[in-house]
């Protein structure tokens, strides 16, 4: 029996279709159930040959006892070696290698410094940074947000040099991305499931939460497959099994806007019913296949191509 497991916090509407829609295709040879830990032993396997994991970002606990069941042979969706590696900059810095349009970003040093340092810790850091450079660069205009994490915590809309150093005085330790705005016509969510399934999803994020996938518009067809495109290079470079990729529509061009989400909103009452029935039908099924090609004791997890390509040492773009 190769059991599928479903690592969750306080979630429930998601976690549960997904355990139950598992089951209901009466596979034989596969089960699914939320994840039981009572012990975590080193190099002890956990029991799962697939476990999708919902809540590590916000727990070490589970983290660490994910990468021991990885190296077990467990199947993680997703990879938590590479989302734990993983950050927002970074995310951009591959779009602009991979010819996926991303708004101009920097990232800038903590406010204060971090904990344990001092002065002397930043010699390498010119004091002050071009920040004549810095504004000309990204224009205003702009957002302030951490350079990891997500759940719009700490994101800022600024409008001067003023306005600012004025709220970056509040970010205390946080390393932030300081990022251009891009001024949309349409906007849109798009989750990609095992790097092969995508749904896009019209979205206004300057609506209420409940609100946000109540939108009137819907791409072309070109359109469509070119923001298809871009979701699945995204996704493949850097090897999520799921992920959402949010798209701002400036003058034509799908700019990427956020695209590092290891575990992505799928609760019923935010995403609706229709959205709620695809991701959890597609969950199942890709789940499914990863239980199906589990290979005991074998790595079996999901590499994206930055990863694979530079391992081998093949040309990267």
């Amino acid at each position: 029996m190769k059991k599928i497991g479903v690592l969750h916090g306080k979630e429930r509407s998601f976690p549960e279709a997904l355990v139950s829609r598992i089951n209901s295709k009466n596979i034989p040879g596969i089960m699914a159930e939320p994840v039981k830990i009572d012990k975590v032993m080193q190099g002890e396997p956990s029991g799962y040959a697939v476990i999708f994991d919902r809540i590590s970002q916000d727990v070490p606990f589970y983290r660490a006892y994910l990468k021991n069941a990885a190296l077990c042979g467990t199947a993680v969706i997703n990879n938590p070696f590479w989302w734990s590696a993983d950050e927002k900059f970074f995310n951009n810095c591959l779009a602009t290698k991979i010819d996926v349009p991303v708004p101009k970003t920097v990232i800038l040093p903590s406010r204060d410094l971090p904990t344990d340092t001092s002065a002397e810790s930043f010699s390498n850091l010119a004091y002050p940074l071009d920040w004549d450079g810095i504004f000309k660069y990204i224009g205003f205009p702009a957002y302030m947000k951490p350079f990891a994490g997500g759940g719009w915590k700490s994101v800022y809309q600024l409008n001067s040099m003023e306005e600012f150093f004025e709220k970056h005085a509040e970010t205390e330790q946080l390393v932030m991305m300081l990022q251009e705005e891009i001024k949309f016509e349409e906007y849109y969510r798009c989750y990609c499931v095992g790097g092969k399934y995508v749904r896009i999803m019209p979205y206004e994020p300057r609506n209420p939460h409940h609100l946000r996938y109540v939108a009137d518009f819907k791409p072309s067809p070109e359109r469509y497959k070119l923001m298809e495109d871009i979701v699945l290079r995204i996704c493949n470079s850097l090897g999520y099994d799921f992920n959402t990729v949010e798209l701002a529509v400036r003058n034509g061009v799908p700019y990427a806007i956020d695209f590092c989400n290891p575990a992505p909103d799928a609760e019923v009452t935010s995403v609706g019913q229709e959205n709620f029935d695809w991701v959890v039908e597609t969950a199942a099924l890709f789940a499914i296949e990863k239980a199906q090609a589990h290979v005991e004791g074998a790595d079996n997890l999901t590499w994206g191509e930055y990863i694979k390509r530079s391992s081998t040492k093949t040309k990267l773009y």
